[in-house]
């Protein structure tokens, strides 16, 4: 056992692996992740404002919308470009293309559960010399679970 120094503390050095975030939607799960940003989860807003009055007094208010945007950005290869076509063909043609999306982050992140999300937007198609990425972006219903560092927190109550 190493033993550091007096007045220096121990320090971990600590790994974060992209294949450690698993991303599944409808019970399927995603990959084939480009490289860069690859999974980006945008809330619809602020959860409180601040409201501050011509006297100066302080009061905030509360948004009850939990909706969040997810962005996935694929290599142009990815066989989860084909699940995700499938799905945006069986809700053009039912209104049946949404289902549950979990993103959990096994290194020790943010790990978060919407019961339905749904394709807002298909990814741009491109072709050229080397691969583009193909970015899709879901909507999603209230988050009904967030957890930052395993402190869950149930936001469906």
């Amino acid at each position: 056992m190493a033993v550091s120094p007096p007045g220096i503390t121990a320090s971990f050095v600590k790994t974060f692996d992209i294949k450690r975030v698993i991303v599944t939607w409808c019970g399927t799960a995603l990959s084939g992740w480009a490289d860069g940003t690859c999974i980006q989860i945008r809330p619809a807003g602020p959860r409180w404002t601040k409201h501050v009055g011509a006297d100066g007094e302080v009061a905030r208010s509360k948004s009850n919308d939990l909706t969040s945007e997810v962005t996935l950005s694929f290599t142009q290869t990815s066989l989860s470009l084909d699940f995700l076509s499938l799905m945006l063909a069986l809700d053009n043609y039912s209104n049946n293309g949404l289902g549950p999306l979990q993103i959990q982050d096994l290194n020790g992140g943010a790990n978060q559960f919407w019961a339905q999300a749904w394709i807002r937007q298909p990814a741009e198609t491109v072709y050229a010399k080397d691969m583009a990425p193909r970015v899709w972006t879901l909507d999603t219903g209230q988050v009904i679970t967030e957890a930052y560092n395993a402190d869950y927190v149930n936001l469906s109550q």
